[in-house]
């Protein structure tokens, strides 16, 4: 027990009618922790004196493949004691995001009072041990050795080596591609420890192992296993639902995409794909398989289901980050808000490379704090295969060696690495060992093609397109400072991945959002964990590929750069409600409380879901609708001149400044490859051709449609009335040449 203060001691004097909680000469008998409160003093410490473990979460540990001390979720020992600080607390962070709500009276002022006061509120709550956030996990006592296989090591460098030297087309073939595997494979086994896992289970809680011996798994249907399955359907049905709809049009990127996954289903087998500023081919290739083996047809809905699914897998790794921060619950509670979530889900539901940056996050996340917390050297390998991959899902994902210097930093500098830095050390070099492994082919293609690969990057981060419209710290300052509120205040003026200047979160979320920072971080100036500190420090770091668009500042924040930044973030949500769910269960000792907290999350969870199915399928895509050009209105009318007179090459988009792209209009014509655009001074060369012909024009074009009446005196035209207003076009026919 801590020495008592002179506070403590004059609180004790002025309050006598209150229980002691430390023992005073005079003041009466020092009060006797139970043994339950003795294990968290001599653990994390976390809760002293009125914590007690949740039969619930124990019946969950029974049951789990892993036996590890989850301590978690935990309530309160003493019942009726109405959290109403923590309640004000959530009530006043909710009306301060309503007032940062986009409206004709929004302004900051009044919602930072609003936000101040909750956070001073919540700090009260804090003190007053009744709000408390789930205890970091254990470390494991077992840590793996520093063994490496030597002659596998040799073997699987040597293979790299080779395959290094056989990219020399950077043309991916069976040849190249078999030596890689090889090499990563014998790399893999030089680092791995054969029976880590079955080690780390007969050194875990040894009770719980007990409780385990001669049961059989059987799985429990109640009403939470029922609540949790519904919840996993209504995410699946926010992230997949209207997908061939929403967003409704293609953008020239989506053009060049598809152009890009013909050129592999043609056997241009790239490393690299360098048009359009340089992209990574992963997303290519998937979309390429979806074709080849499942014979979906090329286009937008083909990119979206694509996009989508990698957005959703990404998920269930956030769930099992949640559980490796404490427990079960925060799992549960970060996967199915973010599931919902309207920023995810646009930037899935896009049909380009955008979500690898959310999905390679949450995997690379989990298998470091797994690999830390267990100190099994098998996730940091792991680690190294899912980092030297994700750099050939989005040039986002270049930051994320940075997360991982970071988490490894923050924990070599605290007390908790202790007897584990040299575990830490060896783990780190077999992580980049097999990373770089995996990035063979494209360090092939950046020592042949650095320009390429760079330039994106470079165009952003300095001068290479356009001067820097200022000094390049105060703009990188600037834009931090809007990229960490866009949360909610802004999101950014990119229309096809956002609704312009709306917060990335929702009211509920960005309520939570700020509750669980503020309790994080008072949670580490008082504990001192690595994990806190990290939590918050990875959010800035993974808003770098926004906040260092230093030559186009206006690019930033987005919802598609900062996409990484996702994970934290509603991790911190996840552990902001399953702190408040702790206190609210603790107030009724009984069922009820525990049904009491669920019944509010579900409500705080509605809330969201109607504002989030707002955003999406309504302000989304009515934005969005009325922002791009209708290429699928085009195309429709081009497919119906094709199939009814036969002829798909004798139809033209004449061109016109800032309108549509015409490789677009062929795609949703079904006739991916073709451009159909034509300019003003080469009409005159159709007159060649004596099929029916068919002219798409924009109405403002009077060159164009004057020119065609003198070409073609016996043509019709006809005005497109489009379904969004502004987006009409002209309909010019020509009929066929009479052969007399």
């Amino acid at each position: 027990m801590e020495e008592p203060s002179i506070l403590d001691y004059l609180k004790a004097k002025l309050t006598p009618w209150k229980r002691s909680e430390i023992s005073f000469p005079g003041i009466g008998p020092a009060y006797q922790p139970s043994k339950e409160e003795e294990n968290h003093q001599e653990g994390e410490k976390e809760n002293p004196e009125n914590y007690e473990l949740d039969s619930s979460t124990e019946s969950v540990a029974q049951i789990s493949t892993e036996v590890e001390k989850t301590q978690t979720p935990i309530k309160l020992v003493k019942p009726g004691f109405f959290p109403w600080r923590s309640l004000l607390a959530l009530f006043l962070a909710l009306i301060a995001q309503l007032s940062f709500w986009p409206s004709p009276v929004r302004g900051w002022a009044l919602g930072a009072i609003f936000l101040v006061i909750s956070i001073g509120l919540l700090i009260w709550a804090i003190v007053r041990k009744e709000w408390v956030l789930a205890p970091p996990l254990e470390q494991n006592t077992r840590i793996d050795g520093s063994t490496v296989n030597l002659s596998y090591l040799l073997v699987g460098l040597l293979l790299s080596i080779v395959a290094f030297l056989s990219f020399t087309g950077l043309q991916i073939n069976i040849l190249n591609l078999s030596l890689l595997l090889s090499a990563l494979i014998f790399t893999i086994l030089a680092f791995w420890i054969p029976g880590s896992n079955s080690e780390e289970i007969q050194q875990g809680d040894q009770k719980l192992k007990n409780q385990e011996r001669g049961r059989s798994f059987s799985p429990v249907i109640n009403l939470s296993t029922i609540l949790i399955l519904l919840g996993i359907v209504w995410v699946s049905f926010f992230r997949f639902y209207k997908l061939s709809e929403v967003p409704p049009e293609m953008n020239s990127d989506h053009a060049e995409k598809i152009l890009d996954i013909m050129r592999v289903l043609a056997g241009q087998t790239n490393i690299f794909f360098s048009g359009n500023g340089g992209r990574e081919a992963l997303i290519f290739y998937l979309n390429a398989a979806l074709h080849y083996f499942f014979h979906f047809p090329l286009g937008f809905t083909s990119l979206k289901l694509v996009s989508a699914t990698i957005g959703f897998l990404a998920l269930p790794f956030l769930y099992l980050c949640g559980k490796e921060l404490g427990n079960q619950r925060i799992g549960i509670l970060a996967f199915l808000f973010a599931g919902i979530a309207y920023w995810p889900n646009v930037v899935s539901r896009f049909g380009l490379r955008l979500p690898f940056y959310i999905l390679f996050t949450s995997v690379i996340l989990y298998l470091i704090l797994r690999g830390i917390r267990t100190s099994q050297r098998n996730y940091f390998t792991l680690a190294g295969v899912v980092l030297g991959l994700s750099l050939y899902g989005y040039s986002a994902d270049r930051i994320l060696p940075l997360l991982i210097l970071l988490a490894v930093g923050l924990y070599l500098l605290h007390p908790h690495s202790k007897g584990r830095r040299h575990f830490v050390l060896v783990a780190i070099v077999a992580l980049v060992v097999v990373s770089l492994v995996v990035f063979v082919p494209m360090l092939r293609y950046i020592l042949t093609e650095s320009n390429s690969f760079l330039y994106r990057t470079l165009t952003r981060m300095g001068d290479l397109e356009r001067p820097l419209p200022g000094p390049a710290w105060q703009i990188f300052l600037n834009n931090l400072g809007r990229a960490l509120t866009m949360v909610s205040w802004d999101g950014g003026e990119i229309w096809p991945i956002s609704v312009p200047h709306y917060p990335a979160l929702s009211v509920v979320t960005g309520a939570l959002f700020f509750l669980g920072a503020a309790s994080i971080f008072i949670r580490y100036l008082k504990k001192r964990h690595w994990l806190d500190l990290f939590l918050l420090l990875s959010i800035p770091a993974l808003m770098l590929p926004s906040t260092l668009s230093l030559a186009f500042p206006a690019e930033n924040p987005n919802l598609y750069r900062t996409g990484g930044t996702l994970v934290p973030i509603f991790l911190i949500i996840g552990l902001t409600l399953d702190g408040l769910m702790t206190s609210l269960s603790s107030w009724i000792s009984s069922p009820w409380g525990k049904r009491f907290s669920w019944a509010t999350v579900l409500l705080l969870f509605c809330w969201s879901s109607l504002q989030d199915y707002d955003l999406v399928f309504n302000k989304y895509f009515t934005q969005y609708q009325r922002s791009a050009w209708n290429s699928s209105e085009m195309g429709d009318v081009v497919h119906s001149f094709a199939t009814t007179i036969e002829n798909p090459d004798t139809a033209w988009v004449v061109g016109f400044p800032h309108w549509v792209d015409t490789r677009l209009v062929a795609i949703n014509a079904g006739f991916p490859g073709k451009d159909y655009e034509i300019f003003v001074d080469e009409l005159v060369k159709t007159q060649s051709e004596p099929r029916a012909k068919m002219f798409l024009l924009n109405p403002s074009d009077e060159s164009a449609l004057s020119e065609l009446e003198k070409l073609y005196p016996e043509g019709w035209i006809q005005h497109y009335k489009s379904l969004v207003e502004t987006k009409d076009f002209l309909i010019y026919f020509v009929p066929p040449q009479d052969d007399n």
